[in-house]
């Protein structure tokens, strides 16, 4: 389905039946946590899926070419945990909880330990190349409205940003960081001056940032919101023309008003650039941003979706099937689902198409 009228009604029919995905072939993760799952994070350097999640743990499963899956370590914190990220390397695992602390662990030793505080949960965690050295370093960002750098041989913070509310999410690609807070801020870092806002501004989405993940080619990022919104912003001002949003995660009912779905999650494809969406209606959606227009659209997933990640190559897409709390507490119940799925990639999925020709 396009995300612009115009075209004919019989290339937007061709076109709706060609975007129709199929998750029959999906394969579960064996052994999934045992409660909510809030995060997801492939490594770059092998097939090894990291899983945080509310019964205070982080997994780490190997994942076979078949999709076969097999759990090789874990470790704790003393909450739930928020986040995890891999170190471009492969060799670490970072994540962060609401224990206000955030935890290293090391693949060779198989030990963890903690490298970083705040005086609120941690939201967000992220591996940054630090300017002049490259050398790698962490940077987490808190309800306690800080985002902190942190060498991981020294127990203190070499630098703090304050933020104007709770950080919500963050993401890196490059020499790009964009964060998003409470009441809608966003601030954008050029990592070359890290300890400086180059950009600050409100999003273009007109109610609460629920993810941001940039383009991985840090030109720019995408935004979703939970009123089943997603926007599309470039960084540098003369791309400004090419910024713009579009609704997703939407039902309509036969009668009634429509149902409005929170987007929990975005990633993109690391060979093609094109990107997906998930959320709390239980689907996920592959898009092209460039050509603005819809490439996949997949049935739910029977639970509502908080998490996503591509593996190495973009040719595992995972997906979490856990309940996302956007309907507090009463919306949760023992029979809930809980559990991560991979869906394998055919190229016609996530590659861009040529745009429908108008007549």
């Amino acid at each position: 389905m396009s995300l612009f009228s115009g075209a004919s009604t019989t290339a937007a029919s061709n076109a709706a039946a060609q975007a129709q995905g199929d998750c029959s072939q999906d394969v579960q993760l064996q052994s999934p946590p045992d409660d909510s799952i809030s995060d997801l994070s492939f490594s770059s350097q092998s097939e090894h899926l990291a899983v945080a999640s509310w019964d205070k743990k982080v997994r780490i499963y190997e994942i076979a070419g078949d999709g076969n899956s097999q759990g090789k370590a874990m470790y704790e914190h003393d909450a739930p945990v928020l986040s995890c990220v891999w170190s471009k390397d492969g060799t670490k695992l970072a994540s962060g909880g609401a224990d206000k602390q955030a935890k290293l662990y090391d693949i060779s030793t198989g030990q963890s330990s903690q490298v970083a505080a705040h005086d609120a949960p941690v939201k967000c965690v992220r591996f940054i190349q630090a300017p002049q050295t490259n050398a790698e370093m962490l940077v987490t960002g808190s309800w306690d409205k800080k985002l902190k750098y942190w060498d991981l041989r020294t127990p203190n913070p070499v630098a703090t940003l304050d933020m104007q509310e709770r950080v919500y999410t963050l993401d890196v690609a490059q020499g790009l960081m964009v964060v998003g807070t409470a009441e809608r801020y966003i601030n954008i870092v050029n990592l070359s001056n890290p300890t400086v806002l180059f950009k600050t501004m409100q999003s273009p989405l007109k109610w609460q940032t629920r993810v941001i993940t940039c383009f991985p080619d840090a030109s720019g990022f995408a935004i979703g919101s939970i009123e089943g919104r997603c926007a599309i912003q470039y960084v540098d001002d003369k791309n400004s023309g090419m910024n713009f949003s579009f609704k997703c995660h939407r039902e309509t009912p036969s009668s009634g008003p429509q149902n409005v779905f929170s987007v929990n999650a975005i990633s993109f494809h690391p060979t093609f650039g094109t990107f997906s969406t998930a959320g709390s209606d239980g689907t996920f959606h592959f898009w092209d941003k460039d050509a603005k227009h819809r490439l996949k659209g997949y049935p739910s997933v029977g639970g509502t979706i908080p998490a996503t990640a591509f593996n190495r190559n973009g040719t595992i897409f995972a997906y979490a099937v856990s309940y996302d709390w956007s309907k507090g507490h009463v919306g949760n119940n023992p029979a809930y689902p809980n559990k991560v799925m991979l869906h394998p990639i055919k190229e016609d999925e996530a590659k861009p198409r040529p745009p429908i020709k108008k007549r």
